[in-house]
C-alpha cells in the first residue's frame, strides 16, 4: 500500500533523518519519499502497518495526518506562536549578559539565563533528547549538549543568549520556508472553489466546483476564474491562460475550443461543457506533477545528504578530541577546551547544506511552472544544463501540423482554376484536399455542383463540374492520364525538392494547374533553434515524412541535422546514437514517439495542457507549443545549477571559516550560532531567488 501523511512538524531534513531511521528499521515500510517543502511523507508499506507506522511518528512527538494524493500539495501554514516568551527570553538573556559584565552576583546572572532557556529551549531540548535517544546528531541535539555543557562550565549568559539566538534563527528560517511552499500553495488557489452550473430546470446555481460532474455545462461571468476544464459550447471571450500554458497574450476562445481551469475570463461571458472532474483538471494535474517532482531528488541533493552522513560525525568526533586530548596530554585548561569542543559542535550541525538543495530545487520547479513548463523532477532541473543535442519531431511541432495550400501555378489563364479545384476539393476528406478547400473559403471562391464524385484510392479524385470530368491528383494520377510532360515533371520536381506536396487538377486532355500544399513552419521554430544554437546545443529533425521534406523544413529552421522516413525505431536508434555524443532530449508528443522519448535523457512533450498522457509519460511538458520555452527550460537549468553551487560554497566555506578561528581560539558560542543559522539563513534566501527568474 501507498499512503500520504502530512506531518506538521517535519520542516526541514532534521526531522527527515529522524523519521527515516524510525520508519526505516520497521519490516513492514518498503520504502519513503519526503516531501519536506510540503511537510508530505508518502510510505510504502504492507497491509495493516499504518496504525504502527503513524505510532512508530507519534513516539518522536509528531503527529501524522493521512491526506488525500491531490490535497498533498497544499500544505496548510504552520500555527503561529505566542511572541510574548521569545520576548521575555531575549529580555533574560540581555540582563544575564549585564549583570555578568558589570560583575553582579553570579547566582542572579544563572537565574536568569535559566529562566531564558526555560521560556524558548523547552522545545529544543525535546527534540533534542528524541534525537539523542534514537542516536540521530541533529542540530537539536548537537544545540542540547553545547548549552547544557556552557551551563555545566558555567557560562551563564553564553547559554542563554545561544539559546536565544538559535530559537530566533529557526523561527526566521520557518518564515523564509513558507515562501516556498506558498509558491504552490498559490497554484491550488488559481481555481475558484465555487461554479455557475446548468440546472435540469434551466435555471443557473452556484455550487462547489469539486460538486460539478463531467458533462455539466459552466457559465463564467467576464473577469472570473474558470473553475473547470471543459470545452466552449456558448458565447465566446477573450482568456487569460498564462497560468497554465505561460502564454504571455491573452487568447480569444470560440465554440469548440478548450478551456482550462484557473483560467482569467477577461471579456465576455460564455458556457463551457465540463470535461473533468475539479480532481482531475489540468491545473490539479499540474500541482500533483511538481508535488510528485520534489520528491526526486536531484544529483547534487543525493551528494549533500551522502556527505552530511559522514560530515557531522567527523566534526563531532573532532570536538571530543578538542575537549579531552589537550587538557589530557598537554595539560591544558579544561574549561577553555570544553568551551571549544562546544562551539565547534555548534557550528558542526550541516543543516544550511543540507536544506539548500530541496530549497533551490522547489523554486526552480515553480518558477518553470510559472512559464508553462512542466518538470517532473530535481534530476531534469538540474541536468537539462548539460544537453549537448536535441532531437526534434517534425509535424506539430516544428511545423503547425496542419498542411496550408503555399503555391499555386496556373497554367491555363482562360478558366478559374481555383474555384474548379475548390469544388472537387471540398467533397474529399484527404488532408491536402482539405489545404486547398480551406484556402479556397478564405478567398470566399463560389463552390461549384460537383457530379459523379469519385475517390481514387492513393491517387485523388475526380468528378464533373459544368459538364466536364476534372481530376486533381498527385504525379501518378497525371501520368495514368497520359498528359504529364518534361516541362511539367520539372515544375513539380522543383517544388517537391523545397518540401512541398504537389497535387495537379487536369481534363482528359491537358493539366489546368498545380496546387502546392506544405505543413508551415511555426515562426516560434525558428527563434527556439537559434536560441538553443546559442546555448551550444545542437539540434536534430526526426520526421517521418521524406528526405526532402525534412531538409528543407530544416533549412528553413536553420537545425544541423534532419532524417527522413523515420518509423519510431528508427527514431529510437538515432537519440541512441546521438547518445554517444553527450546527453540528449527528445520533443515530441508523447505518444507516437514514446521509444524515443523513453531513451531520451530528457523528454519533452509538446502542448500538454489537457493531455494526461503527455504530462504522465513526459520528463519536462511544455503546456502550450511553443519550442522557445525549451532554451528558457535550460536556462533555468543553468540557473538553478549556478544556485546550488553559491549555497553549498557558502555554507561550507562560512563553517570552514568559524571552524578555523574556534581552533585558533577565537571562536565564541554566539559566532557559531551566526555560522549556522546564519548560514541556513543565506542559502534560502538565495534559493529563493529563483521564483524571480
Amino acid at each position: 500500500m501507498r499512503s500520504q501523511l502530512r506531518i506538521a512538524q517535519m520542516d526541514c531534513p532534521v526531522e527527515e533523518a529522524l523519521i527515516r531511521k524510525k520508519l526505516g528499521g520497521m519490516a513492514a515500510v518498503q520504502g519513503l519519499e519526503f516531501n519536506l517543502i510540503q511537510r508530505v511523507l508518502t510510505v510504502v508499506h504492507t497491509p495493516d502497518a499504518l496504525p504502527a507506522i503513524e505510532a512508530a511518528i507519534r513516539s518522536l512527538s509528531m503527529t501524522a495526518e493521512g491526506v488525500t494524493a491531490h490535497a498533498a500539495a497544499v500544505a496548510a501554514p504552520a500555527p503561529s506562536k505566542p511572541w510574548w516568551p521569545l520576548a521575555v527570553s531575549g529580555g533574560l538573556a540581555l540582563g544575564a549578559e549585564i549583570v555578568h559584565w558589570l560583575q553582579g552576583p553570579e547566582w542572579l546572572s544563572a537565574v536568569m539565563a535559566l529562566a531564558a532557556i526555560a521560556l524558548c529551549g523547552i522545545g529544543t531540548y525535546k527534540k533534542g533528547w528524541i534525537a539523542l535517544k534514537n542516536g540521530e546528531l541533529n542540530i537539536n541535539a548537537l544545540m542540547t549538549i553545547a548549552v547544557t555543557g556552557a551551563v555545566l562550565i558555567r557560562q551563564w549568559p553564553e547559554a542563554a543568549m545561544v539559546m536565544f539566538l538559535f530559537t530566533i534563527a529557526e523561527l526566521i528560517e520557518a518564515k523564509s520556508l513558507d515562501r516556498a511552499r506558498n509558491a504552490i500553495r498559490g497554484l491550488m488557489q488559481l481555481a475558484p472553489e465555487r461554479a455557475t452550473m446548468l440546472q435540469a430546470d434551466g435555471q443557473w446555481l452556484e455550487v462547489e466546483a469539486k460538486a460539478v460532474p463531467i458533462g455539466a455545462v459552466v457559465r463564467v461571468k467576464p473577469g472570473e476564474r474558470i473553475g473547470l476544464d471543459g470545452v466552449l459550447v456558448g458565447g465566446g471571450s477573450t482568456v487569460n491562460q498564462a497560468p497554465i500554458t505561460g502564454e504571455s497574450i491573452p487568447v480569444d476562445k470560440v465554440v469548440g475550443d478548450t478551456i482550462f481551469a484557473g483560467s482569467i475570463n477577461i471579456a465576455g461571458s460564455f458556457e463551457y461543457r465540463v470535461t473533468a472532474a475539479a480532481s482531475n483538471s489540468t491545473l490539479a494535474r499540474i500541482i500533483h506533477a511538481i508535488e510528485e517532482a520534489q520528491g526526486a531528488r536531484a544529483p547534487t541533493q543525493r551528494f549533500v545528504d551522502r556527505f552530511a552522513r559522514i560530515y557531522t560525525p567527523l566534526v563531532f568526533a573532532l570536538a571530543l578530541a578538542v575537549a579531552l586530548l589537550p587538557p589530557l596530554l598537554m595539560g591544558g585548561d579544561w574549561y577553555a577546551w570544553i568551551y571549544k569542543a562546544l562551539v565547534l559542535l555548534v557550528i558542526a550541525c550541516p543543516c544550511a547544506l543540507v536544506i539548500s538543495t530541496p530549497v533551490t530545487i522547489v523554486s526552480g520547479l515553480a518558477a518553470a511552472a510559472r512559464h508553462g513548463i512542466l518538470v517532473k523532477g530535481g534530476v531534469y532541473l538540474e541536468e537539462g544544463r548539460r544537453l549537448s543535442w536535441l532531437a526534434l519531431d517534425k509535424t506539430g511541432t516544428i511545423t503547425h501540423g496542419k498542411p496550408e495550400l503555399v503555391d499555386s501555378v496556373i497554367l491555363d489563364a482562360s478558366v478559374d482554376a481555383m474555384q474548379l479545384a475548390t469544388s472537387l476539393a471540398v467533397r474529399s476528406d484527404h488532408p491536402v484536399s482539405l489545404a486547398i478547400a480551406r484556402a479556397g473559403k478564405q478567398s470566399n471562391v463560389a463552390v461549384l455542383p460537383v457530379a459523379d464524385f469519385s475517390a481514387l484510392l492513393g491517387r485523388g479524385v475526380r468528378g464533373q463540374v459544368a459538364g466536364e470530368l476534372l481530376h486533381l491528383g498527385n504525379h501518378r494520377l497525371i501520368e495514368e492520364l497520359g498528359v504529364c510532360s518534361p516541362e511539367l515533371e520539372q515544375r513539380l520536381f522543383a517544388l517537391e525538392e523545397a518540401g512541398k506536396t504537389v497535387i495537379l487538377l487536369a481534363t482528359e486532355r491537358k493539366v489546368l494547374a498545380l496546387f502546392a500544399v506544405a505543413d508551415t513552419v511555426k515562426d516560434s521554430s525558428r527563434e527556439a533553434v537559434k536560441a538553443l544554437h546559442a546555448l551550444g546545443i545542437r539540434t536534430a529533425m526526426l520526421t517521418g515524412d521524406n528526405s526532402h521534406t525534412a531538409a528543407a523544413i530544416a533549412r528553413q529552421v536553420g537545425m544541423d541535422e534532419a532524417r527522413g522516413n523515420q518509423l519510431p525505431e528508427d527514431k529510437l536508434k538515432a537519440i541512441e546514437s546521438f547518445a554517444q555524443m553527450g546527453r540528449v532530449g527528445m520533443v515530441g508528443d508523447g505518444i507516437n514517439d514514446a521509444p524515443a522519448l523513453a531513451r531520451a535523457d530528457i523528454g519533452f512533450a509538446m502542448g500538454a495542457a489537457g493531455t494526461d498522457t503527455a504530462i504522465e509519460t513526459a520528463d519536462v511538458a511544455l503546456m502550450d507549443d511553443d519550442l522557445r520555452k525549451i532554451a528558457r527550460f535550460v536556462q533555468l537549468s543553468h540557473s538553478t545549477h549556478a544556485v546550488l553551487v553559491q549555497n553549498i560554497s557558502l555554507a561550507l566555506g562560512i563553517k570552514a571559516v568559524f571552524l578555523t578561528l574556534t581552533l585558533m581560539g577565537l571562536g565564541t558560542m554566539w559566532m557559531a550560532v551566526f555560522a549556522d543559522m546564519g548560514a541556513a539563513l543565506l542559502v534560502v534566501g538565495n534559493g529563493l531567488r529563483l521564483l524571480r527568474k
